[in-house]
């Protein structure tokens, strides 16, 4: 599980909440992006080994000023999926960066991080502090 966060302005977080950005379906369109980009890590990253994805899921906790993107990637491979979750994560906040960019140029992202990771050869581990 990897998360991170697209910090912007109150307006901005009601537009997304209320469906009322005019390009679209954020959300929808950045779970969308983060589903592809996690089947696509090894394309992106040099020397990410391609696994086989078996199911990913793109999740959003909308804040007073925030939108929380948490991404969650499964496989049966012999290797972690640590970098197609994070990968999922960033490029879903990406997508909703690009279509609320006209109305909010003060957006950033942030806290992009690992939070959680179980089985291979280094087992579970998860973060401790919350960001």
């Amino acid at each position: 599980m990897a998360r991170c966060r697209v910090v912007m302005l109150p307006e901005t977080t009601a537009s997304i909440a209320s469906n009322a950005i005019h390009k679209g379906d954020v959300l929808g369109a950045a779970r969308i992006a983060g589903i592809q980009a996690a089947k696509r890590a090894a394309e992106l990253l040099p020397m990410c080994h391609p696994v086989m994805v078996g199911n990913v899921s793109v999740n959003f906790n909308i804040g007073d000023t925030y939108v929380e993107v948490e991404a969650n990637v499964d496989t049966v491979d012999r290797t972690g999926v640590e970098m197609e979750a994070l990968t999922a994560a960033t490029v879903a906040a990406l997508c909703i960066y690009d279509m609320c960019k006209s109305a909010d140029r003060t957006m950033s992202l942030e806290h992009a991080a690992l939070w959680e990771k179980s089985g291979g050869r280094s087992g579970t581990w998860r973060r401790e502090a919350e960001l």
